[in-house]
């Protein structure tokens, strides 16, 4: 191997972060003044407010593609929707997909749908509407987007600004979730194929292709938990990984007791020999949901769910885990 094969990044991989986040400023600042959360658009309707969510599947969908199964997608594609209305305090109500594709075959557009269904289920939303566009010189393969909707009271909307002081509530993710996935990629296909066992799994019942594709977790059955607690801010870490936690405002997040990381993340990070900064900035480790508020607040809430304490946030600018500083 390379030196650069060595220590993988995700921008070796193909996904530049920074540029990333300076291309949507640029889109934002061209559009102009929008009401939004930091991630949900808000438009005020009287008495309440309307929240509008859009994402994707990303490059999961090449794992699904490889092996042949798309009945999960539909899942990540609802999830990674309804879970940043949950991060705004939105409760989600529809949800419309785009699938475009370069040709339309009947057996994985059932796929999607069953996986849509199942999200949709889970996640109580109620499926709208969508569109499938066969677009042959634009696409190869397939893309998966959606948009999610929802409505909450204003007094319901969390602030979205965390306060010195609160304590931080995490809660487990499933797995990858559905961001990282070109990182991921790269690093589980230097010496393992798709179909191989995964080769932390002691009773080899799963391939390393199906431990990627675990679906996201979504934390929509939370929110009315957090609805009866004063929650100033909440954190979906997707994109970024830890760093998400600065959306919940400038301030430094000591996180000491975050969830251990599925095995999935000590694969990735040993086939890429990715350092640990890294895999911290581009994945969740194990935490998929973060929210702050105060300590008695969040002792109960940690009760009544499968959250924990985690840590708490204090005066600075930076997120500090597992000995790293990350900003």
């Amino acid at each position: 191997m390379s030196e650069d094969e060595e220590k993988l990044t995700y921008a070796d991989a193909g996904v530049d972060i920074e540029a990333s986040e300076a291309a949507t400023s640029a889109l934002v600042g061209a559009v102009g003044d929008i009401d939004e959360s930091e991630y949900a658009g808000l438009l005020d309707v009287g008495d309440r407010y309307l929240a509008l969510a859009t994402d994707g599947v990303g490059t999961k969908l090449l794992v699904a593609e490889a092996l042949g199964d798309y009945s999960t997608v539909g899942i990540d594609c609802i999830a990674m929707n309804a879970n940043d209305l949950v991060a705004s305090g939105v409760e989600p109500v529809a949800f419309v997909d785009y699938l475009a594709v370069d040709e339309p075959t009947e057996a994985f557009s059932e796929q999607v749908g069953e996986g849509l269904a199942a999200g949709a289920e889970e996640a109580g939303v109620a499926l709208v509407g969508g569109e499938t566009a066969v677009m042959p010189e634009v696409i190869k393969g397939l893309d998966l987007a959606g948009a999610c909707v929802g409505l909450a009271p204003k007094d319901a909307v969390f602030p979205g600004e965390a306060e010195v002081g609160d304590a931080l509530v995490g809660f487990p993710s499933s797995g990858i979730h559905s961001n990282g996935l070109t990182l991921a990629r790269e690093a589980a296909t230097r010496e393992y194929d798709y179909d191989d066992p995964f080769p932390l799994d002691a009773e080899g019942e799963k391939s390393v292709g199906e431990v990627l594709l675990e679906p996201t977790r979504i934390y929509t059955s939370l929110l009315d938990h957090l609805r009866d607690r004063e929650v100033h801010a909440a954190a979906h870490v997707t994109g970024g990984g830890w760093t998400n936690l600065s959306r919940m405002g400038a301030f430094r997040y000591e996180v000491t007791e975050p969830f251990d990381a599925q095995p999935v993340f000590e694969f990735v990070q040993r086939e890429g020999s990715v350092s640990d900064e890294e895999m911290h900035r581009t994945f969740n480790m194990g935490t998929g949901f973060v929210v702050a508020l105060p300590e008695d607040d969040a002792r109960s809430l940690a009760d009544e769910t499968d959250g924990r304490i985690i840590g708490e946030v204090r005066e600075g600018d930076s997120v500090a885990i597992r000995g790293l500083e990350l900003s």
